[in-house]
């Protein structure tokens, strides 16, 4: 067996088996500021540090997330392998030193436990903080599974120390941050081979003085961005190839671009990010037992986005239904933007299906509906899962009548509260 036998099969409590994972690629500064839902990484891998277990790391606690990566920037920049984790508003605040840790090509690595955004405050998951730096620079893998999110940190400190770019790996909040089940940890010297010692491409040294991040006139900043670019055009080569050498040593398939499900002969094919693929393949295998043609595809890398790998999976589908936990407003769909780019040139409907905004179920009965209409060529362009019709149109009508209506949130949930005595 490739694992460590004392480690195989241990129960994931919350965060744990990531912490532990992280801790196996033997990072050297680790930054902490505490935000739901990823607070118990950064508590377990502050233990692991005081207690010895992962030795000669500086575990760094900071006043905001900000300073998060602001630290890790200077570590990486110096040398040493950096992490940090964040979520939803953090991630927001640390927004002007994300752009710099890719601008500067800085090989950070950061967790992010997926999170709404307010306001209205909300502490649930969805995807709207990562898509907010889709942009940035960072790598962005997508973790359908916790024992993918343990996989995606391995590969990850590689991908981005070979590419010398930072790299997000995104894990839906609640969902998987706060599961518990069983997943394989592998042994340090397995790690070890697979996770050589950072060599950085880049480095501040007073031997050799260099300046990182100076200003950059109108006569380079082109050719700046363009070689950001090329580094993640690389990337879409190097991660299936980094996938590949991790499944042939670590056992298992786990990574890559994108991942397909009954895909070959699909009329309707539906793609996502994250743990909703669980549901999604159900839900797929239910209506595949009554001899429907549907398939799935999810999507581990969004950036850089796999274009190619998603036109070749897609191209003898008659329909695609895009599942988002995201929500472009005042266009729609984000996820699908990107799809219908793929897909540019031939002739396939790309349906948008806006769900789980601020961790609402997204339950099997509900994509059903959902795949059946699609099915059916009944699907809206833009469909808003499970909305509240009759909530909304009350609040349409409220703004329509009167100038002084009153914040939004506040009125949808009285609302929903004499909803709710109604049917009560």
């Amino acid at each position: 067996t490739p694992y460590n036998h004392r480690r195989q099969r241990q129960m994931c409590i919350r965060d744990r088996a990531v912490a532990e994972a992280i801790a196996l690629c033997r990072p050297e500064v680790i930054c902490a500021y505490p935000i739901t839902p990823q607070t118990h990484i950064v508590e377990k891998l502050g233990q692991l540090v005081k207690s010895g277990e992962l030795e000669h790391c500086e575990f760094v606690n900071v006043e905001s997330e900000f300073a998060a990566l602001s630290v890790a920037i200077g570590a990486s920049a110096t040398g040493a392998r950096a992490y940090t984790a964040t979520a939803s508003q953090g991630l927001l605040f640390m927004a002007e030193a994300v752009y710099n840790a890719s601008g500067l090509g800085l090989p950070i690595v950061m967790t992010i436990g997926n999170r709404a955004i307010g306001a209205p405050i909300n502490i649930w998951n969805d995807q709207q903080d990562s898509m907010s730096m889709r942009d940035a620079g960072w790598i962005q893998l997508y973790a359908e599974t916790n024992q993918e999110a343990v996989d995606l940190h391995v590969q990850a400190f590689r991908l981005a120390e070979e590419l010398s770019l930072p790299v997000m790996v995104c894990m839906d909040g609640f969902f998987l941050t706060h599961a518990y089940e069983r997943v394989d940890l592998p042994s340090q010297g397995h790690v070890d081979r697979f996770l050589p010692a950072f060599s950085p491409r880049q480095i501040l040294d007073p031997q050799q003085p260099v300046t990182i991040g100076a200003m950059v006139g109108p006569e380079a900043f082109t050719e700046v961005r363009y070689l950001a670019h090329y580094r993640q055009m690389q990337a879409l080569w190097m991660i299936p190839e980094l996938a590949e050498e991790f499944e042939q040593q670590f056992g298992r398939a786990s990574g890559g671009l994108i991942h397909t499900y009954h895909s070959q002969d699909a009329e309707t094919l539906v793609v996502a990010l994250g743990s909703v693929n669980g549901t999604i393949k159900d839900v797929v295998d239910d209506m595949r037992a009554e001899g429907v043609s549907i398939g799935s595809v999810s999507i581990c890398s969004f950036r850089p986005f796999p274009m190619l790998a998603l036109n070749q999976a897609m191209q003898h589908a008659s329909r695609v239904v895009v599942i988002e936990k995201s929500l472009a407003v005042g266009i729609g769909g984000i996820v699908s933007t990107n799809v219908r780019m793929a897909l540019a040139g031939l002739d396939i409907q790309v349906d948008t299906v806006i769900a789980g905004l601020g961790g609402r179920a997204i339950t099997r009965a509900s994509l059903r509906e959902v795949f059946e209409k699609a099915g059916k060529g009944a699907l809206q362009r833009l469909t808003f899962l499970d909305m509240n019709h009759e909530v909304v149109h009350r609040e349409i009508e409220r703004l329509e009548s009167t100038r002084m209506s009153g914040p939004t949130a506040e009125n949808i949930l009285r609302d929903l509260g004499a909803v709710a005595d109604r049917i009560g």
